[in-house]
């Protein structure tokens, strides 16, 4: 064999022992192919709806269903046995666990932050204008103010895990935020599982990670104020998104009319009325969905002006707000961030 076609030769079969090598490694990643896992439930009085891709094809729902109802017993005001309502009813020998602990310091930062807009002392007056488990109390100006002097994130405190009040009668909620945490809890548990791609919505808070094997980001949608609370449900804009989360709150399918006058369910801890300005929606984009959570709660109290305004000093996070305009139709507005995960926008 001459010279030249020895060379040939020892190239042919080093590029064939190069081509088996990358065989060998990429056959095995080859038979791997993710399974799409689809869960449902209810949980906090409303829905659960949890997508996943694993390669093994888990099925995460009893660990789900139990971390949910921990949770339940931690935080719910439903619960007449939860840590927080045994903390409301004073129970001297209740001790607060880690979510309950988490979302008293994480009610507390938004709360300072926000001038006391999100405040989770302000159940007794969620409760007496009718929109919490007890009876809708008689309101005028003397019973708001009786309630008033309850409410208030620094009448409440946290010393050497125990909950320390001004007074035995306030009350604690946090049903502004706990939606919110519940995901970013749900979420860690995927990832403790090695699960990567996911996304996690309860009650229509949602938190998106990675993308999708194809290499699409998770779709989400931005429901539009209705008039009625009966109405179909219609999309008002459609987001793409990943490793965020997002929440939304409005006054449209919580309220009630009374003598003309229409009363929504976020209330104004200052005034102790229901917030009144021209926000109908808000959607608040973040890192964390207990984030998101509150800030949409807080957004909707301080209206467009103040929450635009408390948005350019805070680029972590991004919001979509839709309100009604002079003549009463819809309008919107976002912040820069925003209009990166928006898609689509109905005009309608």
């Amino acid at each position: 064999m001459t010279l030249a076609a020895n060379a040939f030769k020892q190239s042919v079969m080093t590029r064939w022992f190069v081509i088996g090598f990358v065989l060998i490694i990429l056959t095995p990643g080859c038979a791997r192919i993710y399974r799409k896992m689809t869960l449902n439930g209810q949980t906090q009085g409303t829905y659960y709806a949890i997508t996943y891709y694993d390669y093994e094809g888990r099925n995460f729902r009893p660990d789900i269903d139990s971390i949910l109802m921990a949770f339940d017993r931690s935080v719910s005001l439903w619960n007449p046995q939860s840590i927080l309502t045994r903390v409301n009813s004073n129970d001297p020998n209740v001790v607060p666990d880690q979510w309950f602990t988490d979302l008293f310091y994480k009610s507390k930062e938004v709360s300072e932050k926000t001038s006391g807009a999100f405040d989770m002392t302000v159940g007794p007056l969620v409760s007496a204008w009718g929109f919490g488990f007890e009876n809708r109390l008689s309101m005028d100006s003397t019973m708001v103010d009786s309630l008033l002097q309850f409410v208030g994130y620094p009448l409440v405190g946290l010393e050497n895990g125990k909950i320390i009040k001004k007074d035995p009668r306030i009350r604690m909620d946090f049903n502004a935020i706990a939606q919110g945490y519940a995901v970013d809890v749900l979420a860690s548990f995927l990832e403790s599982q090695k699960i990567r791609i996911f996304l996690i919505d309860i009650g229509g808070e949602v938190f998106a990670r990675g993308v999708k094997p194809d290499g699409s980001k998770w779709r989400v949608g931005i429901e539009k104020p209705a008039e009625d609370p009966s109405d179909d449900r219609r999309l008002k804009a459609i987001l793409d998104v990943a490793d965020e989360a997002i929440a939304t709150s409005g006054n449209y399918r919580k309220f009630y009319e009374e003598n003309g006058i229409k009363y929504s369910h976020t209330i104004d801890p200052s005034t102790g009325y229901p917030a009144r300005n021209s926000l109908l929606s808000v959607s608040v984009r973040a890192d964390m969905c207990w984030e998101a959570d509150a800030y949409a709660t807080a957004f909707m109290v301080m209206g467009l002006e103040r929450s635009l305004k408390f948005l350019a000093s805070h680029p972590d996070l991004d919001a979509y707000m839709i309100y009604s305009g002079n003549s009463g139709e819809l309008r919107t507005e976002m912040t820069k961030g925003f209009k990166k995960i928006l898609v689509e926008e109905n005009e309608e």
